[in-house]
């Protein structure tokens, strides 16, 4: 018999199907592993199965029993724990308290520990690393350790199924290893395990079995080398066959240099985003930063524009901007279009485009204007359509026009294909490419999809667990990254 059953599972949040028809089985002594890009729907999985959400339909079952519409409680006494992707420890105990708590009982007949349960608690801590910052509150500890006790809490009742969610974020590459020995102890003990991370080759290492997931929906399931060669799951990563133009690196590199980033580092509390990352722009050029989701692009491009503080130096032309607000580094060129997009819903598409250009004299906007519509013709005929109501295309096309508005010196793009259809991505293309013949702009592009990225890049930089891993020419990362992509 399985350890955990799960088939046809729906959930929808109003009209976004999160999960469609998603099924499963996981054996005792078995890690699978749940892939997929942001918003595929991995961490809604965990949480219909844990009780957290309930499903719209389908079914989940613990050791045959159906266990759809039980309280979280009553599903983790029943022989499931899961390890949080945040840390929300009781800050005024320490470890040894903090584990302990997992180990009383939850009846209000039994309101007392039971007798060794302090021997208990410290062997767990002993198997997790924790042996020896027992008598520690957990503001003390490094983040691994905090990552550590949600472990500890979470095997202390010695469940049949361990759900993790993203255990790999904000670890540093030994501790990476040091977190997948522990899962690895969890499977050789005869626990059922359901792995849920971005971080695709550290899964990958770990998993007897992975499930691919795309916008709510089942890729592929199948072993580790069977998934990673489908087709389709390398299209929803890579976006299709890599190739690359052939561009004039060593011109580029003449140019005088516009960014410089040294040594950059960023913490998110105590998980660390970013880790010791060099990266420089010259003038004119196209960069791109590629890497799957989580690995610090957006970290990293949110650092230049001053929105995180970071250790280490970020320098546009001459001037360092360690210390500047956002809005001084985007007045003095540098513009960002964020992931999120982040337009302003109700108000129209020129609207939008007026704000993005209210600093420029009327004559400039006018013409800067009159470009853009050349460059992005549909929203020209969607001047007054209020911008929540275009299509993802559409929000994206204005989007980057907003950016444009200011008439920024270096362009920051994050992730401007995520989710958008193949003909889209066309019309982007072509966009970048008249951007490139066009302007003197220089553009800095975030992407996981490098068939896209590639194209446009001079230079490429492969973002890795918080680090820059690799450095070169697009033709070079095509022929010698693109089978360790992913």
């Amino acid at each position: 018999m399985n350890a955990l059953e799960a088939r046809g599972l729906v959930k929808r949040y109003g009209g976004l199907v999160a999960v469609n028809d998603i099924g499963f089985d996981l054996h005792d002594g078995e890690i699978l592993g749940l892939i997929g890009p942001n918003g595929s729907g991995k961490s809604t999985v965990m949480k219909l199965v844990m009780g957290i959400e309930r499903p719209d339909a389908g079914s989940v079952k613990l050791d045959g029993v159906e266990t759809v519409g039980w309280p979280s409680y009553r599903i983790a006494r029943a022989g499931v724990g899961i390890v949080f992707q945040h840390s929300r420890p009781l800050h005024r105990q320490t470890v040894l308290e903090n584990i302990k708590l997992a180990l009383l009982p939850d009846s209000l007949l039994r309101l007392t520990a039971t007798a060794g349960v302090d021997d208990r608690a410290r062997e767990i801590a002993d198997s997790v690393g924790l042996g020896d910052v027992l008598h520690r509150h957990p503001a003390t500890l490094p983040f691994a350790d905090l990552r550590r006790m949600e472990m500890a809490k979470a095997i202390a009742r010695d469940p049949k199924v361990v759900l993790i969610d993203e255990p790999f974020a904000g670890l540093t590459g030994g501790e990476v290893e040091t977190f997948s020995e522990l899962i690895r102890a969890l499977r050789a003990q005869g626990h059922a395990v359901l792995l849920v991370d971005h971080n695709v080759k550290s899964v990958a290492a770990l998993a007897d079995r992975v499930l691919a997931m795309y916008l709510g929906q089942q890729v592929s399931e199948g072993t580790v080398d069977e998934v990673m060669r489908n087709e389709t799951v390398r299209r929803v990563y890579l976006g299709g066959t890599l190739e690359a133009s052939q561009r004039n690196g060593a011109a580029a590199e003449t140019r005088p240099s516009l960014l410089r980033v040294e040594d950059v580092s960023v913490f998110y509390g105590k998980a660390q985003a970013l880790e010791h990352v060099d990266l420089h722009v010259n003038e004119g050029e196209f960069v791109s930063v590629v890497g799957l989701n989580g690995a610090g692009k957006t970290t990293l491009f949110n650092a230049i524009s001053g929105l995180v503080p970071y250790a280490g130096t970020v320098a546009f032309g001459d001037h360092a901007l360690a210390g500047r607000t956002p809005a001084a580094i985007a007045r003095d060129g540098i513009v960002q279009c964020p992931e999120s997009r982040q337009l302003f819903g109700d108000m129209t598409v020129r609207e939008n485009l007026d704000l993005g250009g209210q600093h420029l004299p009327a004559e400039a906007r006018a013409e800067q204007l009159a470009w853009l519509f050349e460059l992005f013709p549909i929203l020209e005929s969607r001047q007054g359509q209020v911008a929540r109501t275009l299509s993802g295309g559409e929000q994206q096309m204005l989007a980057i026009a907003r950016a444009l508005m200011m008439r920024p010196k270096l362009l920051i793009l994050d992730e401007p294909t995520l989710g958008l259809a193949p003909v889209i991505l066309e019309q982007l293309s072509n966009a970048l490419e008249r951007l490139r013949a066009s302007t003197p702009i220089t553009v800095l592009l975030g992407e996981q999809n490098v068939t896209f990225a590639l194209p446009h890049a001079d230079r490429v930089y492969l973002l890795e667990h918080a680090r820059v891993v690799w450095e070169g020419e697009p033709a070079k990362f095509a022929a010698v990254m693109g089978e360790g992509y992913l």
